[in-house]
């Protein structure tokens, strides 16, 4: 006699058998980003957060009009990454960043990309690279690079 005789046994499947909408705000800021467009969405105070989201975070109230922030901004905080794990976005080492958009009140969370720590530092004015293929995907978004490295005027030292 087996020591499994008498334990009933059923297969286990997991599977989520539905699809997810991205909905109006989401969807909205994906769109944008396969156009190289970054939106926010304007709270009834009149901050602008980014990446915008479908309710108010403080009062729960739907949040409806869409606003586009720039494609340059300020880092706000920032740790660097030595060895990115294969799941990360890129190869080689780089910086996560929070980057406060100009337009927008709130951080968005990305990648500068400079080679070594550096070149990076609280205050940093970036602005965002993208991909030649877009998808509609926050990947759309390459990352950011030293405004300083583009050309452009607007380095500044907080």
């Amino acid at each position: 006699m087996s020591d499994t005789a008498g334990v009933l046994q059923a297969p286990l499947v997991l599977e989520y058998p539905f699809t997810r909408t991205t909905g109006p705000v989401v969807g909205a800021f994906l769109t944008g980003l396969r156009e190289r467009r970054l939106l926010g969405i304007r709270r009834p105070d009149g901050t602008v957060l980014c990446p915008p989201v479908e309710y108010d975070p403080l009062t729960a109230e739907p949040l409806t009009e869409l606003v586009e922030v720039g494609d340059t901004g300020r880092v706000l905080s920032w740790t660097w990454c030595e060895r990115p794990r294969p799941q990360q976005p890129f190869d080689r080492p780089f910086a996560w960043a929070l980057i406060r958009l100009d337009g927008a009140d709130t951080p968005l969370l990305h990648a500068v990309l400079v080679d070594d720590p550096s070149r990076i530092r609280t205050g940093l004015r970036v602005r965002a690279t993208w991909r030649d293929d877009r998808q509609g995907h926050i990947a759309d978004l390459a990352g950011f690079v030293p405004l300083a490295e583009t050309g452009e005027a607007g380095e500044e030292t907080p």
